[in-house]
């Protein structure tokens, strides 16, 4: 099946709903503690975000058009702890976006259903528009390292015999209106990472298939 058809395939009642912030403080650690819950389906959910208050790169912008660089010095990273994508250029930090992952994000993908965000490294292998959110860039997970990680967990006996590994895991934006999931935090994915339309619209012109992607906790 078509990644982007498998992402696509999702309905309108599975999407989170009326998100709302019970409370917020800071834990006098250097984070922000962000209680929120939401409805999701028939259940309401309540989650615990930590959003640690470090230089993120969130919202830098460099004055460079993507049109004008060559794609093939561009890079991403990702750090799920600091909550943000950041495109590099020849080394240079030229975007900083706010991203969201699943319900417990600093984990590493061990096998499908887990809802995590695989670490390391990775690549771009397709770009498409979404009808359900937007944009999505297809990353090449399971690549080597990733199966070798599983059998490894199998071996070890800390994942079923019998679990799949999972794919379909790609960086895309979210449905209309649904902004504040990633301003806020929500851990609402199933291992992709989302970020706002106006955001993935931007990081859709630096990336191309081949473009380098490291993901860190």
């Amino acid at each position: 099946m078509n990644s982007f058809a498998q992402v696509d395939r999702i309905k309108d009642y599975d999407l989170p709903r009326n998100l709302k912030v019970i409370a917020e403080y800071d834990d006098g650690k250097g984070n922000t503690i962000r209680e929120v819950q939401y409805q999701q389906r028939s259940m309401r959910v309540t989650e615990m975000i930590i959003v640690p208050k470090v230089f993120t790169g969130i919202g830098i912008k460099a004055k460079i058009s993507p049109d004008s660089v060559n794609k093939d010095s561009v890079w991403l990273l990702i750090d799920k702890t600091k909550y943000v994508v950041q495109v590099f250029y020849k080394k240079k930090l030229v975007r900083g976006f706010r991203a969201v992952f699943g319900p417990n994000p600093k984990a590493d993908k061990c096998m499908e259903g887990d809802r995590c965000t695989p670490e390391g490294w990775f690549k771009i292998v397709e770009k498409h528009n979404s009808s359900k959110y937007n944009k999505f860039m297809l990353l090449d997970y399971p690549n080597e390292k990733s199966y070798a990680q599983f059998n490894k967990l199998k071996d070890e006996g800390k994942i079923p015999k019998n679990a799949r590994i999972g794919g379909d895991v790609g960086i895309h934006g979210i449905w209309p209106r649904g902004d504040d999931m990633i301003e806020m935090g929500v851990g609402w994915t199933d291992g992709c990472i989302a970020l706002r339309n106006v955001d993935v619209d931007d990081l859709y012109a630096w990336v191309k298939p081949g473009t380098r992607v490291y993901i860190r906790k």
